[in-house]
Formats: C-alpha cells, structure tokens, sequence
C-alpha cells in the first residue's frame, strides 16, 4: 500500500500541473477552448496517458524522419498527440495544427516550470516505475 501512495502522489501532481497548463492555455491561445471544468480534468488524465503510451510508439515509428529532421519532427508529434487528445474528449476544442503546435509547446513549457516551482527538483515527486527483475515474459 505505501509503494502504490509514493506513486500515486507524483501522478496526481503532474495531472494537476497538466490541468493548469492546459487551462492556461485556453486563455493564451484563442483556438483551445474547454467547455467545462470536466472536459479539462479528463483531457488532462487523457494527455498524460497519451504521452506516456501513444507518444513513444509515435517516436519510434517515425525516428527516421526524427533523425533527418534533428528532432524538430518530434514538436509534429507533440500536437498530433494533443489533436488525438481534443479529438477524443467531448468539450476540448483545438482549432487546427498549427495552434495545437504552439498550444504543445506552450503546455510543455510551463509544466516544466510549474513543476519545478511545486516540486523544487525533489526526486521523492517523480513517478517511479516498480523495480523487478528485468524480465518481460
């Protein structure tokens, strides 16, 4: 029970600061809107899920275009990954590529400053993995 708490404090955390930049958002950049506080809290679970499942698949499947484009592909993949996301979530409305691709950096950005402000660089508010033995079968 006190493994499943040390994680799920971290995980809370960055699914608050997720909601905050997302909201944040919605004030910067006219073309992301959420209809309600609800569609905000679930587009915020959905796109750190999406970050942490469907992000790295993404990657990998397209590290040659990454690789020639000097990562620079990787900011494509982060606003398809948030289109997927208002695509999916009744209530989250983004306007287009180009405002997800601005909208993408712009969430990244202050969730990194938001969480390094809430959590002071303390390594006890990162999600940890379980610790096994290495063996996938």
């Amino acid at each position: 029970m006190a493994r499943m708490s040390a994680n799920l404090t971290p995980f809370l955390t960055q699914w608050a600061i997720t909601a905050l930049a997302l909201w944040v958002a919605s004030y910067v950049f006219r073309g992301v809107r959420f209809d309600s506080t609800g569609a905000l809290i679930v587009s915020a679970l959905l796109l750190g899920f999406a970050n942490a499942l469907v992000r790295p698949l993404l990657i990998v499947l397209t590290l040659p275009l990454t690789l020639v484009t000097f990562g620079l592909f990787l900011l494509v993949i982060n606003a398809l990954v948030i289109l997927l996301v208002s695509a999916l979530v009744r209530g989250f409305h983004i306007d287009g590529f180009w405002t997800a691709l601005l909208a993408s950096l712009f969430v990244s950005i202050l969730s990194v400053i938001i969480g390094a402000l809430v959590t002071g660089g303390d390594p006890a508010m990162t999600i940890r993995m379980p610790q096994g033995s290495g063996n996938w079968l």
